[in-house]
């Protein structure tokens, strides 16, 4: 008996190890290297070098618009690298607001290898960096997807003006359920991005944004997040939208974030 204990409790630790390793597998995606910056897009941009608590150097932009009508700190999602999110971080500068963007730790440029507790102090140094920009403008914290939940973390420890949360979800857990086989490992793992929970003492109006046919979170799981948030908040449901392209999917996309960015007040820096 006391043989077959310790089989099975060896075989546990061997599947909780298992799990963990394999956990920053399944939640980031991250690109090396440097293919396009907002300078392909027509845009002038300052590139930033950021240094975290930990000693990691981060790779960041910051855009400026001429006349902003916010400054907007963007949290990418877990896929690719800055440049891969160019095209989107151009439209947003557009359309009149002031960029700053960071690459977590592992991707693009940025040193070392991603992880939970990692990639919320790379948070912590774009904020530290965020309060030296001068700025008459309201401030908006814009997350997507996985970035939604570093959004949702920024707002938690520093309060902006506003925040943006876009093809969110309310945990890690909630996440993965439509999958029994990730829904079953993630009850061994440590990832958690408890978005709603991060949430729960932010005051600051914010904006849900969720297409109806994103096939990687469910638009279920964006309602949830809406439900949850104490403050005041807008939801808007990109008609057609996917994951990964509700920027051209729906008509109502901007003015949606326009309408939520008039309505803000800026704070004192």
């Amino acid at each position: 008996m006391t043989s077959w204990l310790v089989t099975v409790a060896a075989l546990a630790i061997a599947l909780v190890l298992l799990v963990r390793w394999i956990e920053p597998r399944v939640a980031f995606f991250p690109f090396q290297g440097e293919t396009e910056t907002p300078r392909n897009h027509g845009l002038v941009y300052e590139a930033l070098t950021l240094t975290t608590s930990d000693g990691e150097r981060l790779a960041a932009w910051m855009m400026p618009a001429s006349q902003p009508r916010a400054t907007v700190v963007y949290f990418h999602g877990n896929g690719g690298n800055l440049s891969n999110w160019a095209p989107i971080l151009a439209q947003i500068v557009r359309h009149g607001y002031s960029v700053l963007a960071v690459d977590y730790r592992g991707y693009g440029l940025s040193s070392g290898r991603p992880s939970e507790r990692g990639v919320y102090r790379d948070v912590e140094a774009t904020l530290a960096h965020a309060a030296r920009l001068n700025r008459d403008a309201p401030l908006v914290y814009w997350g997507r997807s996985l970035g939604a939940a570093l959004a949702a973390y920024a707002a938690s420890i520093e309060a902006p003006d506003g925040v943006i949360l876009e093809a969110s979800f309310p945990s890690a857990r909630a996440a993965v359920r439509s999958s029994p086989v990730l829904a079953g490992l993630s009850l061994l793992g440590s990832y958690r991005f408890p978005t709603t929970q991060f949430m729960k003492n932010v005051r600051a109006p914010a904006l849900v944004l969720h297409g109806d046919r994103d096939s990687v979170i469910p638009f279920e799981l964006g309602r949830a997040v809406y439900d949850a948030l104490p403050g005041p908040k807008s939801f808007v449901v990109i008609r057609g939208g996917d994951h990964n392209d509700t920027v051209a999917a729906d008509d109502g996309y901007w003015p949606a974030v326009e309408g939520f960015v008039a309505r803000l007040t800026p704070s004192a820096p």
